[in-house]
């Protein structure tokens, strides 16, 4: 299928497939998200490429900034060599969601022609219709981050206010839920039961002690706390 915006020259030209998920969370339970990122290489054949490559080292790496994506940087590079005829993604997002790196990578399209493609359109960085289409989506995402981050952060926010935030349970604990509950492992909690048999209950946090686990502990009352 011959498209207006995709010339010979394009198609003499590698297609680079980039593939990315954002965390090693979806690539394991986000099977579907994957596969149909796989499959735009089916998109890539239908618009006359021959010649696809498949890059997707960068599996479990965000694309919000801040991380470093090796295969991003390679991708970029093809393109900045003029060896690439375009560079494809699922979604655009899927480049970057980090306004710098998505502009860079829309800059060196620009420069050598090399067009954009999703499962919705074909972008041609020369023209600046395709442009500010790509400049409008990529800010919409990076705005649909910030207010996921923030919904997720008042959402942390209410939950310490009630008192029922747990960041990470104490030792000897599960998190279940809401809820925190013993660690079901026997030998930790005859452990935790162990210390404080041992420890004695008049041990002030700060206070020296002395003894050892056979002749008990001895810390002095009236010993001033160090500053």
């Amino acid at each position: 299928m011959k498209h207006e915006k995709i010339s010979s020259h394009h198609l003499e030209r590698t297609a680079i497939l980039y593939v990315r998920q954002s965390s090693a969370h979806q690539v394991l339970h986000n099977r579907e998200s994957g596969a149909l990122q796989y499959a735009m290489r089916d998109r890539l054949a239908t618009l006359g490429w021959s010649c696809i490559e498949t890059i997707d080292d960068d599996l479990g790496r965000s694309a919000a900034g801040g991380v470093a994506r090796a295969d991003f940087d390679r991708m970029v590079a093809e393109v900045c060599l003029g060896k690439v005829g375009a560079v494809a993604a699922r979604e655009v997002s899927r480049f970057a969601r980090d306004s710098r790196d998505r502009q860079h990578l829309i800059e060196e399209c620009r420069v050598v022609d090399t067009v954009l493609v999703d499962q919705e359109a074909v972008y041609a960085p020369l023209q600046g219709n395709d442009r500010l289409r790509l400049g409008l989506k990529g800010s919409l995402n990076e705005y649909e981050l910030d207010l996921l981050r923030q919904r997720s952060l008042s959402a942390r926010y209410e939950k310490a206010r009630r008192g029922e935030l747990i960041v990470a349970a104490p030792v000897g604990f599960v998190k279940a839920g809401d809820r925190l509950e013993k660690d079901p492992d026997r030998r930790v909690q005859e452990a935790i039961t162990l210390v404080f048999d041992k420890w004695p209950s008049s041990a002030a946090p700060g206070r020296p002690c002395s003894g050892s686990w056979s002749t008990g502990w001895t810390c002095p009352q009236d010993t001033p706390m160090a500053t």
